[in-house]
């Protein structure tokens, strides 16, 4: 018929065909002007670095156990710390190899400023960046087959051979300069962490750190 207009199989009304194409012309129409809109909502880009505080449930990790996230994109090291370990990290053993044993760099807030680096001795909390060149140190525990018998456990950047105790205090006569620093964080529960939020009190600003 000379008022329809074939379109694949199915005969469509030119007058059904003109109003359909001009309500799909409208609709892209719409979608182009509430477009900018929508786009709006996303977090802005400074938003986005700044990073949000992360909550990190700590009851899976067992002790001796490490797990990693990322605030900030930077890798977060949380390491459950064994009652030997934590004595270990107060002898002479440990202390004496370190070049900062007393964290007096200020590569801390102020509530972790102590020989377990942290809120709770048990779990350490640190960024996981060698303050070297940045690299990513491995977590090497007492009896790693990559470190020697006398390797009280911590830390190893196989990049240029800087090591860390289980405090993340830098080692001495290392490349790396100063201790891994530790991020702004508080429990929000017994087992529960808010990352990149201090507790209640402390205005800490984790720009202020010696080298992130």
């Amino acid at each position: 018929m000379a008022n329809e207009i074939t379109h694949g199989d199915a005969g469509v009304p030119r007058r059904d065909f003109l109003l359909l194409a001009a309500g799909a012309l409208g609709a892209v129409g719409v979608v182009s002007t509430i477009w900018p809109f929508i786009d709006s909502l996303e977090p802005a880009a400074d938003t986005i670095a700044a990073g949000a505080p992360i909550d990190v449930d700590l009851a899976p990790v067992k002790p001796g156990q490490q797990i990693t996230v990322v605030w900030r994109g930077r890798p977060i090291f949380i390491l459950r710390r064994t009652p030997d370990e934590l004595k270990e990290l107060q002898s002479p053993s440990d202390t004496t190899l370190l070049r900062d044993p007393n964290s007096e760099v200020d590569q801390q807030p102020e509530y972790a400023q102590n020989w377990h680096r942290s809120i709770n001795p048990e779990f350490l909390v640190v960024v996981g960046i060698c303050t070297h060149l940045g690299c990513i140190p491995m977590f090497e525990p007492r009896g790693s087959a990559l470190m020697d018998a006398s390797w009280p456990g911590g830390y190893f950047c196989p990049c240029h051979g800087s090591k860390y105790d289980l405090s993340a205090r830098v080692f001495a006569g290392v490349p790396a300069p100063y201790n891994l620093p530790v991020p702004p964080y508080n429990f929000t529960a017994k087992d529960r962490i808010t990352i990149g939020e201090n507790p209640k009190g402390s205005d800490w600003d984790f720009s202020s750190v010696e080298q992130i």
